[in-house]
């Protein structure tokens, strides 16, 4: 018997300096004079990025601006310039709510950083109608399909319709649910969608 209680004491005081010893190098690092510590300091710890200057090009204007050069092309067109159409959706580029045209090209302006736009041009939802009021004919064909319900994701939907026509890729309602399927639209206004881009798709393609 007295053997066993010997065998568990020894057993009890190698697991104690075990959890002792695990301890200790946990905390070394963090002791001063500590050679991981000294090595710690020497590693240079990288600095937030800076303001940077950028000059967008939306919607035919020129907007200089002064921002973190992490910002999104969204936060810069919602926050900075004050352009609320672009929606934030799910901001991890899922939704299609952000969906702007760039150079005439859909882009997702909540995965693209504002400074990589450089100089090309950016059309938000602001932008698409006509100085005297007239709708785009994309604008248009989602009022006359009544092809949208809450509105959230429409300016979403109408920039993504336009890109989907001068890509090429709406030649069929197939081939339309195909390339616009990136843009949700959680009211399901689905069929009322493509039938707004098949009335404008003409229209769209001459312009």
């Amino acid at each position: 018997m007295a053997e066993e209680n010997d065998h568990e004491v020894r057993i009890h005081e190698s697991r104690r300096r075990f959890l002792i010893g695990s301890a200790l190098a946990g905390a070394a690092p963090l002791l001063p004079g500590d050679a991981g510590a000294q090595a710690d300091r020497s590693t240079p710890v990288p600095e937030a990025a800076g303001p940077a200057g950028i000059a967008l090009q939306v919607n035919g204007r020129t907007h200089r601006l002064e921002m973190d050069a992490r910002t999104t092309l969204l936060d810069a067109l919602r926050e900075h310039i004050g352009l609320t159409g672009a929606k934030k959706g799910c901001d991890h580029g899922q939704c299609g709510a952000c969906t702007v045209l760039v150079d005439g090209r859909r882009e997702l302006s909540c995965l693209t950083l504002a400074v990589s736009v450089g100089e090309r041009e950016v059309t938000t939802i602001e932008g698409l109608a006509e100085p005297g009021g007239d709708l785009h004919p994309m604008q248009q064909a989602f009022i006359d399909r009544d092809a949208f319900q809450c509105g959230y994701c429409t300016p979403g939907q109408i920039l993504s319709a336009i890109g989907c026509v001068r890509e090429g890729h709406a030649a069929t309602p197939e081939a339309i649910r195909e390339y616009m399927s990136g843009n949700i639209c959680r009211c399901a206004a689905y069929p009322n969608i493509v039938a707004a881009v098949m009335q404008a798709r003409d229209q769209v393609e001459g312009g």
